[in-house]
């Protein structure tokens, strides 16, 4: 079983509506889950929000959605609704999501900060198998016998005044592997993880 994982949208809807519908016909993910910063920067942040929400995807509440004021009330809601952390089971995983930190989400996981003591304690802290974080826009894959911390890099490929990776990724339950995909490719283009990947 598959899992879509996309973060740091940004208000990107070609770019949210491409990944998507690779991510059902081309990957077969059964699940798509989003770690935050749904809106913040880009041209059509309402749109964006109600695909996410049209499409029941799972979320949480990145930094930029909770300061954005441009955007109509009801959308205004749901992003105030969503949660900080996410905790659930798909496929006998136990995955727990949010956008930088646990509780926390002002401040990113950086691959240089972490060591395989840490992350195996946070793991066990959860109690969960998967981690999923984003907000630093740099793609990140660590894994240790307790699980795996994922990261799937921003989405949005438009030009900001903040760096994108411009990239998506599909987590395999079964084996906990990750894969990275180019969002800006013109078709389904993986990216090598060497870069991106942390301990073994």
């Amino acid at each position: 079983m598959k899992v879509g994982i996309i973060s740091d949208v940004h208000g990107d809807l070609d770019t949210l509506l491409t990944t998507l519908n690779r991510l059902s016909y081309e990957h077969q993910a059964t699940h798509v889950l989003c770690a935050g910063d749904i809106v913040g920067r880009g041209p059509r942040e309402n749109a964006v929000v109600e695909e996410i929400r049209r499409r029941s995807i799972i979320s949480v509440r990145g930094n930029h959605d909770d300061y954005v004021t441009d955007i109509n009330g009801e959308n205004q809601q749901y992003l105030k609704e969503l949660p900080i952390d996410w905790q659930g089971q798909i496929s006998n995983r136990t995955i727990f999501m949010c956008h930088g930190k646990p509780g926390n989400n002002m401040w990113g996981m950086y691959r240089d900060h972490l060591s395989e003591t840490y992350l195996s304690m946070v793991l066990s802290s959860l109690q969960a198998d998967v981690l999923i974080t984003g907000h630093t826009h740099v793609p990140l894959y660590m894994r240790v016998d307790e699980g795996v911390l994922v990261n799937p890099g921003s989405l949005y490929t438009f030009d900001s005044s903040r760096s994108t990776s411009g990239t998506y990724g599909v987590l395999d339950l079964i084996t906990l592997r990750f894969d990275l995909y180019d969002a800006r490719a013109t078709q389904v283009q993986a990216i090598a993880m060497a870069n991106f990947q942390k301990g073994a």
